[in-house]
């Protein structure tokens, strides 16, 4: 399994310790102050919270939210060498609620009908996929989730998509995403 260096889990019962990167063309993990931030953000318990990680790539969000307490976390991951990285290190860490999934993210969130409090979106910048799988996501959150997106510029928000905090590292831009369904608020007796 080739790696290409080893990334801190951050926070929680496995803090401080280290996770295998596999040496792959696109895989970035996300920096620690940017995981610090956004863990901030999301509170530093996710005790019962569902987690899903498209495009897992390093795994780094993934493992940091079982670290910190999630009930369920999915992380989904096409290339071989990445998932072979990622399986090793399930296994290192005897993380049980960690479900590892090889296959496409957008075919995959196609499929999946289960709902989640927190999805984890960092997808290979230069193949555009915001576009494709953005429309994907509301029905797979859950009534008060929330999408965590990583892009290379600002993401704009929209009639649907409304970003909660937003913050940039280098040349990544991350945001918090709540989706607002607009013909639900206008129903009678919605708050």
């Amino acid at each position: 399994m080739p790696q290409s260096g080893k990334v801190r889990i951050i926070g929680g019962q496995w803090r401080s310790r280290l996770i295998s990167v596999a040496n792959e063309v696109g895989v970035r993990p996300t920096p620690n102050r940017v995981r610090e931030t956004v863990f901030n953000w999301l509170g530093q318990d996710l005790q019962g919270k569902h987690c899903i990680d498209l495009f897992a790539g390093s795994g780094a969000m993934g493992f940091e939210s079982a670290s910190r307490g999630a009930e369920s976390v999915v992380m989904v991951e096409i290339k071989n060498n990445v998932f072979q990285v990622l399986r090793s290190m399930k296994e290192k860490l005897g993380a049980a609620q960690i479900k590892l999934v090889k296959m496409d993210a957008i075919e995959f969130i196609r499929l999946d009908q289960n709902q989640y409090d927190v999805i984890y979106l960092d997808p290979p910048f230069q193949l555009d996929l915001l576009p494709k799988i953005l429309p994907l996501l509301p029905s797979r959150l859950s009534k008060s989730g929330i999408v965590y997106l990583e892009s290379e510029c600002p993401f704009q928000q929209n009639d649907h998509w409304v970003i909660l905090k937003c913050g940039r590292a280098g040349n990544v831009f991350f945001q918090l995403l709540k989706f607002e369904d607009h013909e639900q608020s206008n129903l009678p007796g919605h708050i």
